[in-house]
């Protein structure tokens, strides 16, 4: 039988071991997640936008085209920041 004190040091290496196992498993899974997030993630167009902006001011006549385009450029800015 071994002393207390090999028992200890067994016991604390073999926590340590267990903790670096599970650190080193949680880096290489964040890091999965991000290259995953990042190669999936959808691409900008612009196209688009500008065609569904012409489409709304058009869909509502009673509002002003300019109040349209402040309010536009306003939301376009904000989601440069963000």
């Amino acid at each position: 039988m071994d002393s207390m004190a090999q028992q200890i040091m067994e016991a604390l290496m073999i926590m340590v071991l267990g903790m670096g196992l599970v650190f080193i498993f949680l880096t290489i899974l964040i890091g999965v997640v991000n290259l995953v997030a990042w190669k999936c993630a959808p691409k900008p167009s612009l196209a688009p936008l500008a065609e569904a902006s012409e489409a709304q001011v058009s869909r509502f006549p009673g509002v002003d085209p300019k109040m349209v385009a402040v309010i536009t450029a306003a939301v376009h800015q904000y989601r440069a920041k963000a």
